[in-house]
C-alpha cells in the first residue's frame, strides 16, 4: 500500500545550524589553548619574579646587617638598647675570619708548594744516593787456574778473599760484564824462564765480541833471559780503563801458557766498574 508523499517536516524554531555549532566549538578550542599557554607563561614569569624578589630581599638583609654593624661601631649605636651590638659585631667578625681563611689557604699552598716539591726531590735524591752507596760494587778478582786444555787463553778461579759479583761472569777464561760502563781491567802473569830466548814473553788482554774479530786492549812484554839453569820467575803486569758495553767479554792470552806459574799471588786478573 503506497503512502502519499508529503512535504519535509519544518525545522524547529530556535535550533542553531550545524555551521554555527562548528564555529562555536572551534572558537572554544582556540580559547582553551590560548588560556593554557597564557597560564604557563604567567607561571614562568611569576617564578622568575619571585627569584628576583628573593635576591632583592637577600641584598636588603645584607644591607640592613651592614647598616647595623656600621651603627654599632658608633658611640650612639652602642648606647642604643634596640640593637644587640655585641651579637652583631661578633657575627661580623666571624664572617671576616672565614673569608680571611679562604683567601689565605691558597696563598699558603702556593708558598708551601715549591718548598714541598723541593723537599720531596731532595729526599728522593738522598734515597737514590743511599741506595747507590749501599749497592755492592761491581768488582771481581780471580786467580790463575792451571788447565789441561790446549791453548794460550788463561783460565781463572775464585779466591777466598777476592771479590765477586753476579754482574761479571767467568766462563772458560772469559769475563763477561752484564752492565755497561767504565771498567778498570788489570792482570799479572808470572812465568818461568829456563833458557835464553830471542822471542819475548808477551801478555795480551783482548776484548771479545761475538761474531766480530777480537780487539787488543792491553799488551805487555818481557825478555826471556837467564843465567841460571833452574827456573827464574819473571812477571808482567798491565792495566787500563775501558768503556765496555753490556755482554762484552775480556780474556787474557800469553805466548806460551806452559811457562805460566800458578802459585798463590803470582798470576791473577781483575776488573771493577768505576
Amino acid at each position: 500500500m503506497n503512502e502519499p508523499y508529503g512535504p519535509e517536516a519544518p525545522r524547529p524554531i530556535g535550533s542553531p545550524s550545524p555551521g554555527i555549532m562548528k564555529m562555536f566549538i572551534g572558537f572554544l578550542t582556540v580559547f582553551i589553548v590560548v588560556q593554557t599557554i597564557g597560564t604557563v607563561l604567567f607561571c614562568l614569569y611569576l617564578h622568575m619574579k619571585m627569584d628576583k624578589m628573593e635576591e632583592v630581599l637577600s641584598l636588603n638583609e645584607d644591607y640592613i646587617f651592614l647598616k647595623k654593624v656600621q651603627k654599632c661601631q658608633t658611640a650612639e649605636g652602642q648606647k642604643s638598647t634596640l640593637l644587640d651590638c655585641e651579637k652583631i659585631l661578633k657575627g661580623f667578625q666571624n664572617i671576616q675570619c672565614k673569608d680571611g681563611a679562604l683567601k689565605e689557604q691558597p696563598k699558603f699552598e702556593m708558598q708551601r708548594g715549591p718548598e714541598h716539591h723541593e723537599h720531596s726531590r731532595l729526599t728522593h735524591k738522598n734515597e737514590t744516593s743511599f741506595a747507590a752507596e749501599k749497592r755492592e760494587p761491581i768488582a771481581v778478582h780471580l786467580a790463575g787456574q792451571q788447565s789441561n786444555k790446549a791453548g794460550s787463553v788463561l783460565e781463572w778461579k775464585e779466591t777466598m778473599y777476592g771479590p765477586t759479583n753476579s754482574l761479571v761472569s767467568n766462563k772458560e777464561g772469559k769475563l763477561k760484564v752484564e752492565e755497561a760502563g767504565l771498567y778498570y781491567i788489570y792482570s799479572q802473569v808470572s812465568f818461568c824462564t829456563r833458557e835464553v830466548s830471542l822471542a819475548p814473553f808477551t801478555l795480551y788482554i783482548y776484548l771479545h765480541i761475538p761474531k766480530e774479530e777480537d780487539r787488543l786492549l792491553l799488551k805487555g812484554q818481557k825478555t826471556q833471559s837467564t843465567l841460571k839453569s833452574s827456573c827464574e820467575l819473571q812477571s808482567i803486569r798491565v792495566g787500563g780503563v775501558f768503556n765496555l758495553r753490556e755482554d762484552d767479554m775480556v780474556f787474557v792470552n800469553v805466548t806460551d801458557s806452559t811457562k805460566v806459574n800458578y802459585s798463590h799471588g803470582n798470576t791473577y786478573v781483575g776488573i771493577f766498574k768505576l
